[in-house]
């Protein structure tokens, strides 16, 4: 009997497993997945460097390294990562993935003859060469878009305003258009798309997702908090994830400054990124702000659990251009949340169902959400239940992955033919899960 050829994905990303964080977590479990279900996954892209822009222990971005990663074949590609990526210095950095990713992808797509070439943007550079590799072996062309980084590089500043934003915004607009299929992870970002000239019946929305087994609300006695020498009376704000410029992390400072006098409230701060040195030098006067590295996956729901609730600031530049990834797993660990953004905005509507949400810029505000919520338990259970119920309706794992990939055609024979995981049907979701999360 003549078996069924495995159908082929060529993924092209910067960043990608074991990267904790981020673009690369993502990408780096969409492939631990979708190997499960017997589909041939390669892999090109860099090693691994986020959020610490320093390569981890027994890497090297000054040559080609081939490995095998979750099922995967993976090839990981020279790069040159720089120790304070801003302005050219991180145009430089996406250029060199670019250049030394481009043979691979070619080679890949002539031998290796892929159903589908799918990219992610961060970084877009990569892009013109999954779409040629696609084209040239006959596979579809799928483009997935995490961030708007060109729109976000100019109205947050990383890069000066100048003429060259123009030709870099219609050189994204004519290659975004010619790909096959495009996705993002929200609907402010869908129409974004649209706005560049992407017609709507090829995008497909892909949010971010989380495991709801391994993060979940949490009553045990959470051994970080000792760990971390915080006293067991003391009331813990978390801000957990990349630290940069775009996360607008002043405003913590700034409300932290307010809480001085309040020796029972701990911000804490836990991840990194481009901009934590200069957090950390601005909040060394501070006595109750403390700083914990990214904590490993398999402490997140730890890390989640040890928090009173969570904090989500972001610039109002950002709001249509990124949706913070951390919110999902915030939320699935039925934690409440304080977000700054426009109510009508995708973090604002979701955080707005296991939370408060303010508007961005003030710090009045943020603050008194923030008293509000800490002043009251009931709020705060009620709100983190909420949280929870919404994270297990949206965002759980398989659910996602599932219905994304089932409607592509070249793999939805072999998704759809994989046993369905119990209690999908959002209808009867709430209830049953949420007596099992809270025993």
């Amino acid at each position: 009997m003549k078996t069924q050829p495995r159908q082929r994905l060529l993924v092209v990303s910067l960043n990608y497993a074991p990267e904790p964080t981020g673009v690369g977590k993502y990408v780096g479990e969409m492939t631990e997945w979708l190997a499960t279900r017997q589909l041939a996954v390669r892999v090109v892209t860099a090693p691994p460097y986020y959020p610490t822009w320093v390569l981890q222990f027994g890497y090297t971005g000054r040559r080609y390294l081939a490995e095998q990663y979750a099922g995967s074949r993976v090839t990981r590609c020279p790069v040159w990562v720089p120790r304070e990526p801003r302005g050219l210095k991180r145009v430089l950095h996406l250029l060199t993935f670019a250049v030394t990713s481009f043979p691979v992808i070619l080679w890949q797509a002539l031998v290796w003859r892929p159903d589908v070439v799918f990219v992610v943007a961060p970084a877009l550079s990569s892009a013109p060469a999954a779409w040629f590799a696609a084209r040239l072996c006959g596979a579809r062309a799928w483009l997935h878009v995490q961030d708007f980084e060109v729109d976000a590089a100019f109205d947050l500043g990383l890069l000066p305003k100048s003429g060259l934003r123009g030709a870099l915004l219609w050189l994204e607009r004519s290659l975004m258009r010619r790909f096959d299929m495009l996705s993002t992870i929200s609907d402010s970002m869908r129409a974004k798309l649209i706005s560049k000239g992407v017609e709507a019946s090829r995008i497909e929305s892909f949010p971010n997702w989380v495991d709801t087994e391994l993060i979940r609300p949490s009553s045990r006695i959470n051994p970080l908090r000792s760990e971390l020498g915080i006293d067991p009376t003391t009331r813990v704000i978390v801000y957990s994830g990349n630290m940069g410029e775009k996360q607008g992390l002043d405003v913590i400072l700034t409300v932290a400054e307010r809480f001085r006098v309040e020796p029972d409230v701990l911000f804490l701060l836990c991840g990194a990124g481009a901009a934590r040195a200069r957090i950390e030098q601005a909040a060394k006067p501070l006595r109750n702000v403390r700083f914990a590295p990214l904590q490993p996956l398999s402490r997140l729901n730890e890390l989640l659990n040890l928090a009173e609730l969570h904090l989500v600031p972001q610039l109002p530049a950002a709001e249509d251009l990124v949706l913070p990834s951390k919110l999902v797993s915030i939320m699935a660990s039925g934690r409440p949340v304080v977000a700054s953004a426009r109510a009508t905005s995708d973090l604002g509507r979701a955080a707005g169902q296991g939370g408060i949400v303010v508007e961005p810029g003030d710090v009045d505000g943020f603050e008194q959400a923030i008293r509000r919520l800490l002043s009251d338990e009931a709020l705060r259970r009620r709100l983190g239940e909420s949280a929870r119920a919404h994270a297990l309706k949206h965002w759980r794992r398989d659910d996602v992955l599932e219905r994304v990939f089932s409607r592509v055609p070249e793999f939805a024979a072999r998704v759809q033919a994989q046993p369905q995981p119990p209690d999908t049907d959002p209808a009867k979701l709430d209830a049953p899960v949420l007596i099992h999360a809270q025993r």
